[in-house]
């Protein structure tokens, strides 16, 4: 047992509704703020500081959705513990005693930036940790935590796969209103991150753009954020399989300096419902699987 569910289960949730209204899942990998006490105590940071890595109220937002007929999934363990939008074995040597695993991904760039599975830094570069932490510990939050999770998502979008025979999973972020680097432009009210394209098909993309737009939001695409492991690895648009990342700028339904939601959280939470009924209306005709065109 790690230290993490002896404080809390369940340590995620996928919550189905009785009947479908599509083939299309919202899920929100970022906004656990359930922080074991070992884990604070292992800090040199204090609870707020690792609270600014949050996707705060981000499953509050799309959770309302269940009873539309939409599948929502939330993990309740914070990023800054765990994060399951990295590869399974994205780890930074420097933070463990002990030997890491022969397949262990140690130079991706989100390891050296101290944003591996095991975050080495919140998203404002502060260190976590005192010291360093028993490689075995880490290892029992990937094989308690992670692999469960993505055992459990990867289940729900093959169930709907197969029945529907395309599945959109929309995943949901939010991300600080302003950034780190003082050169970077102001951020967009939404972010779309889909790879570059490669991670749905664009009729996806452009839906989520003219929606929101059409309520009100300025919409960029795949800048600064592209989508992360959970976008590129459940999206294969050729087989009808579509992940779409959807980062939302906190200022738009928080209070980010208190952690506290705005007066604008319902009307955003409302915004959510319109999108998931306009992906909703995509045929399923136009979203594959689709047969690569004859030379």
């Amino acid at each position: 047992m790690t230290e993490f569910e002896g404080e809390f289960s369940p340590p995620f949730e996928i919550a189905e509704p009785a009947v479908w209204r599509a083939p299309i899942i919202f899920n929100s990998p970022h906004s656990g703020s359930v922080y074991p006490h070992a884990f604070l105590n292992a800090s040199r940071i204090d609870l707020e500081a690792l609270q600014r890595s949050e996707d705060s109220f981000m499953d509050e937002l799309i959770l309302h959705l269940l009873h539309q007929g939409f599948p929502v999934a939330r993990v309740h363990f914070p990023r800054s513990y765990i994060d399951v939008n990295r590869e399974p074995y994205e780890l930074d040597p420097r933070m463990f005693h002990g030997r890491l695993p022969s397949f262990a991904n140690t130079r991706s760039m989100r390891v050296a930036g101290g944003l591996g599975t095991i975050p080495r830094v919140v998203g404002d570069g502060q260190e976590i940790y005192r010291e360093r932490i028993p490689i075995d510990e880490a290892l029992g939050r990937i094989e308690t935590l992670y692999k469960p999770y993505h055992r459990a998502l990867r289940q729900l979008v093959n169930r709907a796969h197969q029945t529907y025979g395309a599945v959109i999973l929309v995943d949901c972020h939010s991300m600080p209103s302003v950034g780190i680097a003082r050169d970077e432009p102001r951020r967009p009210d939404i972010v779309i991150g889909d790879r570059y394209g490669t991670s749905c098909a664009a009729l996806i993309s452009g839906v989520v753009e003219e929606t929101m737009a059409a309520r009100g939001y300025s919409v960029g695409r795949n800048k600064p954020y592209a989508g992360g492991f959970i976008t590129e690895h459940y999206g294969n648009p050729a087989s009808g399989l579509h992940t779409v990342q959807v980062e939302l700028n906190r200022a738009i339904y928080m209070d980010e300096r208190l952690r506290q939601r705005s007066d604008r959280f319902g009307v955003v939470a409302e915004d959510f419902s319109v999108l998931a009924e306009a992906l909703a209306a995509i045929p399923l005709a136009d979203l594959g699987p689709f047969q690569a065109a004859a030379e």
